[in-house]
């Protein structure tokens, strides 16, 4: 239950890998190594290729540059954003393992409110392993934490829960906000620890952030697409939350669950708010459009696989979309393209489809 100190015999080693997307050396990675050091690192590296990063020593990792995504998937990678952290979900791709958590490198390790470090690695892994409650809330959060249960009223036909697909993790210190609210409240800092872990409920949207991220790469990685944002592109800091909606839209429609809550990171420096304001504002005009897309998107029963619930979104994305902006045209076709990049290098295994969840 608590988040502690990192286990003797670390959580899922060989089963998960940290994806980090940076720009600079990863001095930060020193906070993190009581956690860290047992598991594989992808990091991908954003903007200049020739730039070398440093990683410090005795950190198992394999390192892409713009260079090794061009080669590696030729002319699909275009798809990649290039000048944004969107371009961590090529990590994603290219990972083997069944799960992802992804950091942002100016995130530390967090404190609970007795002054043990948080073991946010964990907490995620915990969070991932046991079951979501999407159709019907349990008011005391996650029933399967240990000192709490399903309350009186809570249907018995429901409380063996669906697979978790997602796990979204929260900050302490500065928050993650948009660039009008930074404005406005310049100090504000987030000192809240609230020890709660919530599934987020069927028919939900939420702004899912990028920065304390664990999901079942098995289960949803090919919706976790985060877009085309950046060099080139009219909007920049939506990849994650694009990457939340699709996801929560196909979650619901295959019967799985996403958590919000703990773990909490130290987000350590707020960006830029006027160089935030230019890349958000045509994302904070077009939300007003893009959250009652969502809200009423719904996936033919014939979408049995993740691939075929992001393909036909794509077409809605088009479809729809399309009329507010050229932008989303072309991102719909990115969508398209992602997937055909993501199943070339992560060819199907036979042609099992996945399990769907209870309460469709």
């Amino acid at each position: 239950m608590a988040q502690t100190s990192a286990s003797p015999t670390p959580l899922l080693k060989d089963e998960l890998d940290i994806v980090i997307p940076t720009i600079r050396n990863l001095d930060f990675l020193e906070m993190w190594r009581p956690f860290f050091q047992p598991y594989h690192l992808i990091i991908v590296q954003d903007g200049d290729p020739s730039k070398i990063i440093n990683v410090p020593e005795g950190f198992d990792y394999e390192l892409y540059n713009r260079n090794d995504i061009n080669r590696i998937l030729g002319p699909k990678a275009s798809c990649i954003s290039f000048k944004d952290s969107a371009c961590r979900c090529f990590g994603y791709m290219v990972s083997k393992k069944k799960y992802i958590f992804t950091i942002d490198d100016d995130c530390f390790v967090a404190k609970d409110p007795s002054g043990k470090d948080i073991n946010a690695l964990e907490q995620h892994i915990k969070n991932l392993l046991s079951p979501s409650t999407p159709f019907f809330f349990n008011t005391l959060y996650d029933p399967y934490r240990d000192g709490a249960d399903f309350v009186r009223g809570y249907p018995f036909s429901l409380r063996e829960g669906v697979p978790t697909a997602v796990s979204h993790g929260l900050w302490l210190n500065i928050p993650d906000y948009d660039a009008p609210t930074q404005l406005v409240k310049p100090l504000e800092r987030n000192s809240r620890f609230v020890d709660a872990v919530m599934t987020i409920p069927k028919g939900t949207l939420f702004p899912m952030c990028g920065m304390n991220l664990g999901f079942n790469r098995e289960l949803i990685g090919p919706a976790m697409y985060f877009g085309l944002m950046g060099d080139g592109q009219p909007i920049g800091r939506y990849d994650d939350m694009w990457a939340g909606w699709c996801m929560k839209v196909i979650c619901d429609h295959l019967g799985w669950g996403v958590k919000t809550g703990l773990p909490y990171i130290w987000h350590s420096k707020a960006s830029n708010p006027f160089v935030n304001l230019k890349k958000e504002y045509k994302g904070i005009y077009w939300q007003e459009e893009l959250i009652p897309f969502f809200q009423a998107a719904t996936l033919s029963k014939d979408c049995t696989t993740v691939q075929k619930c992001y393909l036909e979104l794509s077409k809605q994305v088009k479809a729809k979309l399309g009329k507010v902006d050229d932008y989303f045209i072309k991102l719909a076709d990115a969508m398209v393209t992602w997937i055909e990049a993501w199943d070339e290098l992560n060819p199907p295994t036979g042609s099992a489809e996945l399990p769907n969840g209870k309460g469709k």
